[in-house]
């Protein structure tokens, strides 16, 4: 996409306090997906927008929790809400939500039928926590496997070490979309998931038809393939949040969580754009 004077107004920031803050119309998307207040104890006073602020802010820039700017909720607030919605699965539910509103926005259908899958390994840090060696990659820490639908938004996740292949942890990838995405079974990926293992493994699964993207014999340097390129982009839209440059995380499910804070980041601002209220 090249910058316009249009587009540099579309996706500017500049009326929010930070260029990490929800605006007006993001917040539209998300609000009805808010827990409501207890019914027992203390009145809630903290704004559960400023919560979300909070934590789009960490993703963006990937600070600290001790360094959030003091017009948050203190750290220790936004953190225990943090953990609480990983417990109960909020992300994942806003996720599925504004997954589907996408795809009726774009002409598709709620549900996708075909997706793409592909892993990401990153370094992990002092945190501690599941760690492996990727040898191909030559790097140490984990990996993030992923699912796409075919416009690029993730439908699936899972964060493994990085010492478990392609082959071997796409089958935990895919178990994941099982329920969510009934009808997602066609599933395309490159060379690294070929052979008999992970066909048989997937059969124990679900019904899966698993399509090989390869390049061909003649390319040489750079190529854009078919499908492949697309979950490649969403790494690199997943990319923009600092927060997830290393997997800075001691637990799998907070490594997950934030994947999903980022592509969530990514579907509300692409939903706002186009709805009015």
């Amino acid at each position: 996409m090249g910058w316009t004077d249009f587009t540099r107004r579309q996706y500017g920031r500049r009326t929010v306090r930070y260029a990490s803050d929800l605006t007006d119309r993001e917040w539209l998307l998300i609000a009805p997906f808010m827990p409501t207040p207890r019914r027992l104890g203390r009145p809630r006073k903290t704004e559960l927008r400023e919560v979300l602020n909070a934590l789009l802010y960490i993703a963006s820039t990937g600070c600290q929790w001790r360094m959030l700017p003091k017009d948050f909720p203190p750290y220790s607030t936004v953190q225990g809400y943090f953990y609480e919605w990983r417990a109960t699965g909020l992300w994942l539910r806003i996720n599925h939500h504004l997954v589907m509103e996408t795809r009726e926005l774009e002409g598709k259908e709620a549900s996708p039928t075909a997706g793409v899958i592909d892993s990401q390994s990153v370094k992990t840090t002092e945190s501690g926590g599941i760690a492996g060696y990727d040898a191909g990659k030559k790097t140490k820490g984990r990996k993030r496997h992923i699912v796409v639908d075919t416009l690029g938004l993730m439908v699936g996740l899972v964060v493994h070490g990085a010492d478990i292949q392609d082959r071997d942890g796409a089958a935990a990838v895919l178990k994941t979309i099982l329920r969510r995405w009934p009808w997602l079974r066609h599933i395309f990926a490159d060379g690294g998931y070929a052979g008999p293992k992970l066909r048989a493994a997937l059969q124990k699964v679900a019904k899966f038809t698993l399509q090989i993207v390869k390049r061909t014999d003649k390319a040489k340097g750079f190529e854009v393939l078919p499908r492949r390129w697309v979950v490649e982009r969403t790494f690199a839209w997943l990319g923009r949040c600092r927060r997830l440059t290393k997997d800075w995380e001691k637990s799998i499910a907070s490594a997950e969580t934030w994947m999903l804070i980022a592509h969530i980041r990514i579907l509300t601002r692409r939903l706002a754009r186009y709805y009015v209220y």
